[in-house]
């Protein structure tokens, strides 16, 4: 069994995530905490993650930027494994991170997603294929009407995952309005879609010669972020100090 201590536990992913723990035999939450106490969770929840004392195997950490640096503190403090999933960090706050992973086991990923880390995976043998075979890659990302962001992180996150497996030699275009030229080898483009509610949809294109080959992933809701936190959780436990990603989750390794 794995006990977990849910860090941002009354916020919308910290509520997805303990309904998801509660209907799973192999892991559980130990303890919560959130500035904001409803009393309707069942397990005890602290204001402030310096104030918990309840043994835990790992921290599950969906809650904001200001409250990292003393998760961080604890985890070290404590030697205990993180999950953390609060985006936003500053530069300072990415080095505590690779500092903390000296002390204990930190797990920080793009995207929690099983399914974008397997694409991830998947992408890197196709663009070892394909590419080297003409390809041309593009990647369409769709999401809802209050994203303020373009494009998404995951879709840059795609993008890296074949850049990487292919030398960075690809260049990111993100707009060709003020070009008129024709598309170069080596383009990556990226392209964003913005409208109603939907919640996430990636598509990568590799298109060749007389054939088209797209490789798609949709998202229905954020409770699969959710899921793969807590299969992430699942992973974490016991494993050494060190940084480690979803594809750590995704290979077993």
């Amino acid at each position: 069994m794995t006990k977990v201590i849910m860090h941002g536990c009354n916020g919308k992913m910290g509520q997805v995530i303990s309904g998801l723990i509660a209907e799973d035999t192999e892991i559980e939450i130990a303890a919560g905490v959130d500035m904001r106490d409803s009393g309707q969770n069942p397990y005890p929840v602290f204001s402030t993650i310096g104030e918990c004392d309840v043994e835990a195997d790992v921290v599950i950490d969906f809650s904001n930027a200001a409250a990292v640096d003393g998760l961080l503190d604890y985890c070290a403090a404590k030697k205990i494994p993180c999950v953390l999933c609060t985006t936003g960090l500053s530069g300072e706050q990415l080095a505590k991170v690779e500092e903390t992973a000296k002390q204990t086991a930190i797990l920080k990923s793009a995207n929690m997603s099983l399914g974008i880390n397997l694409l991830m995976k998947l992408l890197k043998e196709a663009a070892s294929v394909l590419a080297n075979s003409g390809y041309d890659i593009e990647i369409v990302e769709k999401h809802h009407n209050q994203k303020v962001d373009a494009p998404s992180g995951t879709a840059i996150a795609l993008a890296d995952s074949i850049n990487e497996e292919m030398g960075n030699a690809y260049e990111y275009i993100y707009d060709r309005s003020q070009r008129r030229e024709k598309r170069a080898k080596k383009e990556l483009g990226i392209s964003a879609v913005r409208g109603g509610t939907i919640v996430g949809e990636h598509d990568v294109i590799f298109a060749g010669t007389d054939e088209v080959i797209t490789f798609s992933h949709t998202a229905y809701s954020k409770a699969i972020f959710g899921k793969g936190a807590v299969q992430a959780a699942k992973f974490l436990k016991g494993k050494p100090a060190g940084m480690y990603d979803m594809s750590d989750v995704i290979g077993g390794n």
